[in-house]
């Protein structure tokens, strides 16, 4: 017998390959609960509705991407490996195939369900810049590094790392970056910030 937990991982497989497929609207809850194995009663259960779902597959997916970002915050590293590391773990959350997928899917559903891409952003998009923002701060106050407003930095630095690529994904069709690009891009974005905002040795 499975734990609910267990299930929930099945469903979550399951709607993400539905949804991108097929889009938000056109994927219904009778399909995925075939999909997944599982009768409608365990799936409404388990979520409300198809809205709880997706929201709860976007958090649980991003949930697990941006620990790498949280765990970076509480290393004994130097500033430009940690810098380094999680750029790379906020690039790795922005340009995952899933998540681009999804952010399509989200854009082309907004206007018919506009709780969607407020889900979306508020579980990804922000989430992701306060994890950044919240390693920048203890960067801060090791004085390492001097930011007016950290908040407005983590936004700044993700757009530099991600959105260029994203975009051009997204609307351009191009493929995603390889994993050797993303690793460069990280670099040339990481120095750039650091170059700026460095503390000078007195």
């Amino acid at each position: 017998m499975r734990s609910d937990e267990e299930t929930k991982r099945i469903v979550f497989e399951a709607a993400r390959h539905a949804f991108a497929v097929d889009g938000y609207a056109a994927t219904s809850t009778e399909e995925l609960a075939r999909s997944a194995g599982i009768s409608t009663k365990t799936l409404y259960r388990l979520f409300p509705g198809k809205a709880a779902l997706f929201e709860a597959m976007c958090a649980d997916r991003l949930e697990r991407l941006l620990s790498a970002v949280d765990l970076q915050a509480n290393g004994d590293v130097d500033i430009d490996t940690g810098l380094r590391a999680a750029l790379l773990a906020c690039a790795d959350l922005a340009l995952d195939p899933d998540v681009v997928a999804l952010q399509r899917m989200v854009l082309q559903e907004s206007a018919a369900f506009p709780d969607l891409a407020a889900n979306f952003y508020k579980n990804g998009i922000a989430r992701t810049a306060i994890a950044l923002a919240r390693w920048l701060r203890v960067q801060v106050k090791k004085k390492l590094i001097a930011i007016d407003d950290v908040d407005e930095a983590a936004g700044m630095l993700i757009g530099m790392v991600a959105s260029a690529p994203q975009r051009a994904a997204i609307y351009g069709g191009l493929p995603l970056p390889a994993r050797k690009d993303i690793e460069r891009r990280v670099r040339t974005c990481a120095a750039i910030f650091l170059d700026g905002s460095r503390v000078k040795a007195t």
